[in-house]
């Protein structure tokens, strides 16, 4: 949702929380309307005490702006019996949803300020209830986008470097150039539109509209790309009015000199930096005191540069019958800077006698001719005369029609013009004009750019137009197709007009220092040079008082923390420090002191700017998002991606270098906010793309399961949580962590007893908790919370329900059940079968770390040790795989695995071995191999023993569960007939305190029972001697016989392991014998301190093959 600054106003009426949606007006057309409440609909002197009346924003204080909910805290209902009658059927509904009339009536009276200025600080603060409602706005298309976009677009490239440009590249090359430029422009005028059209933008410009179209990340990296381009901007025309200061206005005035005759580029440097500086400062100085005068000198700014155009069309149409006189000097076919000698020719005629010139002195210092100090081609080569501005009838057209591109220091020569080829001396350089950059086609790109950047100067002024969604498109289109008409024209003109020397004459140094755009001027010169050097500060002005309210934007959305000192400001608004870092940034451009160098930068950061907006119309097009309806209707996402294509090629074709840079600065702010900024949800388009690629991603898994080669596990870690909702053994996390690496889909489950209509808050309390564990522990998952019953149902629902499509579990991650032995309730291990018993049905791995509070954390490291694997049977290569993935993660990294296989007596062991090593290498995995051999041994008296204490225990205990179960039936029945005792004493005025005396009780037991119970005594003893002379089962001895063996085996090599991964024995078909299940896992895994135990999932999880 875009940011609005919202002015409230005064109700006196049943104003419920709803009303505050947008800060908006309440209108009841159920009643007489706002003129009958005694104060007018305007009015802001009510608000409620204690409450910021401007608080009406939806914002979390952080800036991050929603729309506040239209569903939420309405209390209109005390109107009467106005519901009952007519809105009976929604009575029970009217406390949460509106009426439509009060929406409507909102929706129809909201006020849009402009953001940055005087009333979006006055929103923030208490003081703000006691201000006067701003008026609305009321600035047409004319006024409001078309004018403002005219005076951003028109600059400084016009008067100072199109003339040199069309010289350079040719009628051809620059009418290529020109259109390419203002094709970008047009293609993303279109997209613009498109957006700010999809509802109400507010003041901000492109920030606002990149920022939520494609989120906070792209908005805050391209937003801080267009700040920099504003504020290089501003740099650049500081420098043109240096340049036209120095050099057409007064030249006097530098500071710096020239030493010799190639110091000329340091010294010019040089002034341009001092007084850039002043002049840098000087400005920043006006916007701080006074904003209001630049805006107010902004029409007057805009004039010059339309009286300046004007007199370049009216120069032209005189020439075609009256060209000026501007003539140039030249020396065979090369051209003379005019400006060091006065008369053309190498001798002149004073009283009849021949005298040498000027000219002559300074290529032959010994003042003859004749003799051998002259220069070589000054000797060989006549001094001419031709016409500068041959006019638009000579037909010059023809000679500047192709280009002409120079290397730095070439002299600019005339073709066509006699000349005898003599080499020069290199000190008289300073005498021709000559290049001072290199020139292609390229350079010229990156450095006329900049004159077509300014369109969105209507969309900054959104908050101020009567119409925004009309006069945005119709104004910014009108705009540039003006300008790029008023360019194509210039350049025809200049090509027809000027002669070719003249116009790849940067400086004018053949007219004699004349602003060569200004010698075709009329009526003079001088309209261009004044009208050009006020239009150049007045356009930097408006860079650097535009430039600060778009930081101040951007630090209070708050998406780029440290720029947080930069949203606040003056009292009224102003953005005081940023301005300061405005000026700063500024200095930069001020020092590089050259404007074909800085021009290229700004162009960077524009047109990386205008690709994103261009990406994020053709984003919302191609998603077709429900909100995605623009009233500009004449835009396409193929147009979209063609304007994106052409920044994406200006950008490289103009200087390859400062693409990768301005996308550098772009991509680390990206991945800045993207860690380290707060979170924003603006509903972009970037969300919707991800929707959009994650549906297409489950579609493609849901075509089959992975191959062997894609499988790794994919966790579900179901979590135990105590009774205040805290993870009970949080090492799952960490663990799964650590087997993860980030990688494949990590789901963290839990089961919540209860009632979802009643325990709906503790779930979302519980997965908060979870998402914060997660978020400690590093984990990348999803959190899944269900309430259910019974824990086994909710676990039975996770295994059968998580993820979606093609992204299921594959692997479920269970806790060992501490503590079953000495639990009375049979439930915490029955629990435990159960989910081992559902994940054998679903075909998913089973992994139980058992001991996981001693597992390492995250933050451990283990410099050495080992990762045994005792594999028993083959479970599909899971036993393999586990310990290669925990070793990618760091903690692990330096350990060494080992495996070890078990032999019987009837195994070749070392056949064995060496199939066991092929095979891992084969595999890739580096691991020692060992094969244990077992030994037929004789069930031992322990093993024995052991399996008669475990099956005494379980006969005892089910005998104590029924008892319990009797007793526990008894004392309900006790429980109920004493309710009913003092259910008929509450309606007595004595209280029988007697009756509460648990002895007395004894009167609800029957003589049968009585009998029964003193028989139950009776068998107590009876069943004590059958615990004694029990039998064990042979099928449980043998079992028992296995898990001691293997234990002893394991705890002999694996007792010093950092870890050991053992195969998981299933569970008995017969459910009589789950406990004793329970007790071969535990002598099993006696004496090992970190054990996984790991159960596959029925399918080959590693390969062999690439």
């Amino acid at each position: 949702m875009p940011h609005f600054t919202v002015v409230p106003v005064e109700d006196k009426g049943g104003r419920g929380a709803y009303d505050h949606l947008e800060g908006l007006n309440w209108v009841d057309y159920g009643q007489e309307g706002a003129s009958s409440r005694g104060e007018p609909r305007g009015s802001a002197s009510a608000s409620r005490p204690g409450e910021d009346p401007y608080d009406s924003i939806g914002s979390d204080g952080h800036g991050n702006h929603k729309e506040s909910s239209p569903f939420l805290n309405n209390s209109d209902a005390g109107k009467g019996d106005y519901y009952d009658r007519n809105l009976a059927l929604f009575e029970e509904e009217l406390d949460i949803r509106p009426k439509v009339s009060s929406l409507l009536g909102k929706l129809v009276s909201y006020t849009n300020l402009t953001q940055g200025a005087k009333e979006h600080e006055e929103a923030e603060s208490v003081e703000g209830s006691k201000k006067k409602v701003s008026k609305s706005p009321n600035m047409g298309t004319l006024m409001g986008v078309y004018l403002p976009c005219m005076q951003n677009i028109f600059g400084v490239i016009l008067f100072l470097r199109l003339t040199w440009m069309v010289g350079t590249a040719g009628v051809l090359q620059s009418f290529l150039i020109v259109l390419i430029c203002c094709c970008c422009t047009m293609l993303t005028a279109i997209s613009m539109s498109a957006i700010a059209t999809n509802g109400v933008v507010p003041a901000g410009g492109s920030y606002f509209m990149i920022s939520r179209s494609l989120g906070p990340e792209f908005g805050g990296a391209v937003g801080l790309c267009f700040y920099l381009g504003t504020t290089f901007a501003g740099a650049m025309y500081i420098l043109g009015a240096i340049e036209i200061l120095l050099t057409y206005i007064a030249p006097q005035a530098a500071i710096f000199h020239p030493t010799g005759a190639h110091d000329t580029s340091n010294a010019t440097l040089n002034n341009m930096r001092v007084y850039g500086t002043i002049f840098l400062t000087f400005m920043a100085v006006v916007v701080f005191v006074g904003v209001k005068y630049v805006n107010k000198f902004a029409s007057l700014f805009l004039a010059c540069v339309i009286i300046s155009i004007l007199s370049i069309y009216a120069g032209a149409i005189k020439s075609i019958f009256d060209p000026p006189a501007f003539p140039i000097c030249m020396l065979g076919n090369r051209t003379l800077s005019r400006d060091q000698f006065d008369i053309c020719a190498k001798t002149t005629t004073v009283g009849n006698i021949t005298v040498p010139t000027n000219l002559t002195e300074l290529f032959c210092p010994g003042f003859n001719i004749t003799s051998g100090l002259c220069d070589e081609y000054f000797h060989f080569n006549n001094v001419t005369e031709i016409v500068g501005i041959p006019g638009a009838a000579s037909g010059i057209l023809k000679d500047n029609v192709w280009s002409n591109y120079m290397e730095k220091g070439e002299i600019l020569e005339k073709a066509g013009q006699p000349s005898v080829d003599a080499a020069g001396h290199k000190d008289n350089l300073h005498l021709y004009v000559y290049a001072d950059i290199a020139t292609s086609f390229t350079v010229l790109v990156g450095i006329f750019f900049p004159s077509v950047t300014g369109i969105m100067a209507g969309s900054n002024r959104s908050g101020d137009l009567k119409d925004a969604q009309k006069s945005i498109p119709v104004g910014t289109i009108l705009a540039i197709a003006t300008t790029s008409l008023v360019y194509f024209s210039c350049v025809l003109l200049f090509g027809a007009c000027i002669e070719g020397v003249v116009l790849r004459d940067k400086y004018g140094d053949a007219v004699n220092k004349n602003l060569v755009v200004g010698t075709l001027a009329w009526p003079s010169p001088w309209v261009i040079v004044v009208g050009s050097f006020f239009s150049t500060c007045g356009a930097g002005l408006q860079s650097l008082t535009g430039a600060p309210r778009l930081l101040q934007a951007i630090a209070k959305d708050n998406i780029i923390p440290f720029l947080w000192v930069f949203g606040h400001g003056k009292a009224n608004g102003e953005p005081t420090w940023a301005l300061l870092l405005t000026a700063l940034i500024a200095e930069l451009g001020i020092l590089i002191a050259s404007l074909d160098m800085v021009a290229p930068i700004l162009s960077m950061f524009f047109l990386m700017c205008y690709l994103f907006v261009n990406l994020a119309c053709a984003v919302q097009t191609l998603l077709r998002t429900p909100n995605w309806r623009p009233r500009f209707k004449y835009y396409h996402w193929a147009l979209s991606f063609l304007g994106m294509s052409i920044c994406l090629a200006l950008m490289f074709i103009s200087s390859w270098y400062y693409a990768l840079v301005a996308m550098l600065i772009a991509g680390m702010i990206y991945k800045y906010i993207e860690y380290q900024g707060a979170e924003k949800e603006w509903g972009d388009g970037i969300r919707g793309l991800s929707l959009s690629a994650a549906r297409y991603a489950l579609l493609r898994l849901e075509e089959g399961p992975p191959h062997t080669k894609n499988w790794r596990p994919q966790l579900l870690v179901l979590l135990k949580l105590d009774e205040d909702l805290h993870v009970k053994y949080p090492r799952l996390l960490t663990f799964a962590s650590q087997l993860k690496a980030g990688k494949g889909l990590t789901i963290i489950g839990t089961v919540i007893q209860g009632n979802f209509l009643e325990s709906y808050g503790e779930a979302q309390a519980a997965e908060q908790t979870i998402k914060n564990m997660i978020e400690i522990e590093k984990v990348k998952g999803f959190c899944q919370v269900v309430v259910a019953n019974k824990v086994r149902d909710g676990i039975s629902h996770l295994i059968q329900s998580c993820g979606l499509g093609g992204m299921k579990h594959n692997t479920v991650v269970l806790g060992w059940p501490y503590g079953w032995r000495q639990s009375e309730d049979p439930r915490s291990w029955k629990t435990f079968i159960d989910t081992v018993r559902c994940t054998t049905a679903a075909h998913l791995a089973l992994l139980v770390p058992k001991n996981v509070s001693f597992y390492p954390g995250n933050h451990e490291r283990y410099n050495e040790g080992n990762i045994d694997v005792w594999w028993i049977v083959h479970d599909g290569g899971m036993l393999m795989l586990l310990p290669f993935l925990l070793k990618q993660h760091k903690v692990w990294r330096k350990c060494k695995m080992r495996i070890f296989t078990v032999a019987q007596m009837d195994d070749n062991s070392i056949q064995m071995k060496k199939d066991l090593a092929t095979f891992l290498y084969q595999l890739r995995i580096e691991a020692d191999v060992e094969v244990v051999e077992m030994q037929n041994s004789d069930i031992s008296a322990y093993t024995y023993e052991r399996t008669l204490m475990m099956e005494q225990r379980s006969q005892m205990l089910r005998q104590m569960r029924l008892t319990k179960t009797e007793r526990e039936r008894e004392a309900q029945l006790v429980k109920d007939r004493h309710s009913i005792i003092r259910l008929e004493s509450l309606y007595s005025d004595e209280e029988d305190e007697g009756e509460a005396v648990p002895e007395k009780i004894q009167m609800t037991w029957t003589k049968d029972k009585y009998d029964s119970e003193k028989r139950n005594r009776n068998n107590a003893v009876e069943n004590f001697r059958e615990l004694i002379s029990i039998k064990p089962n042979q099928s449980n001895v043998r079992r028992m016989h296995t898990a001691v063996k293997l234990n002893e085996v394991i705890v002999n090599r694996s007792h010093d392991a950092r870890l050991v991964l053992l195969n998981m024995p299933g569970p008995p078909k017969n459910t009589d014998g789950d406990e004793n299940y329970m007790e071969f896992l535990e002598v099993l895994t006696e004496g090992l301190e970190r054990v996984l135990l790991v159960r596959g999932g029925g399918r080959e999880v590693i390969t062999i093959y690439s």
